[in-house]
């Protein structure tokens, strides 16, 4: 009985190796060929990956260090447009996109916003995809602040309030505050009350917390 258990495992073996002989007799040339492919395709990613974009990358990461410098010395306007010598961020995002670093979109962003053009400042904050939770919850809130700047408070709350519940740090007390400040433009005072009183329990040695009192008191006393 073993023996011709074993005889039929035997000729099902030498069944299935000439089925794949004959497959691959039969589809030979379809095989090589998408072979071939795979093996350019693979070589053609590999030369562009070190030849064009690790090139481009470090480009665009040396045209960042004179525009972040500028953005440190608060000159927007320098920092996003350039000045024909170097390159601002608007430009850097046009020519390099992502290769510049996820941050450039934050940068841009933000001198958008200084300089008062709030739609433009919305589109490049909410392109950036950083990880970083601080700058994260930074340009959550800068989008909150453009909307002020477009007089849509129901919509500066939303990311006022997303921006403070990313962080648990002192930079939150300045989101919540911002968050209570646009429910008393909405009057919400009862809402902008329970923001101030947050900052008061749980972030009581920020700038904020300082002057919380009388943010409280004022509502309080309506």
């Amino acid at each position: 009985m073993n023996t011709e258990k074993k005889h039929e495992n035997a000729e099902a073996v030498v069944e299935a190796v000439s089925k794949t002989d004959l497959f691959f007799k039969e589809n030979r040339n379809t095989i090589l060929i998408t072979l071939a492919v795979l093996v350019v395709a693979g070589l053609a990613f590999f030369f562009y990956h070190k030849f064009v974009y690790e090139v481009q990358r470090t480009e665009a990461q040396e045209q960042m260090y004179p525009a972040e410098n500028n953005f440190r010395n608060m000159e927007y306007e320098l920092a996003l447009n350039g000045d024909g010598n170097v390159l601002g961020f608007s430009q850097i995002i046009s020519d390099y996109g992502k290769k510049a670093g996820k941050a450039v979109y934050f940068y841009a962003g933000v001198c958008e916003l200084q300089l008062g053009n709030y739609e433009q400042a919305i589109k490049y904050l909410s392109s950036y995809k950083g990880k970083d939770k601080i700058l994260k919850a930074r340009a959550t809130a800068c989008i909150g602040d453009a909307y002020v700047g477009l007089e849509d408070y129901s919509a500066a709350l939303k990311y006022f309030e997303e921006a403070a519940g990313t962080i648990d740090n002192m930079f939150a007390a300045g989101y919540l505050l911002k968050a209570g400040a646009v429910c008393e433009k909405l009057g919400q005072n009862d809402k902008a009350l329970a923001f101030y009183k947050k900052i008061k329990d749980q972030y009581p040695q920020s700038m904020e917390g300082y002057d919380i009192d009388k943010y409280i008191s004022r509502i309080e006393a309506e």
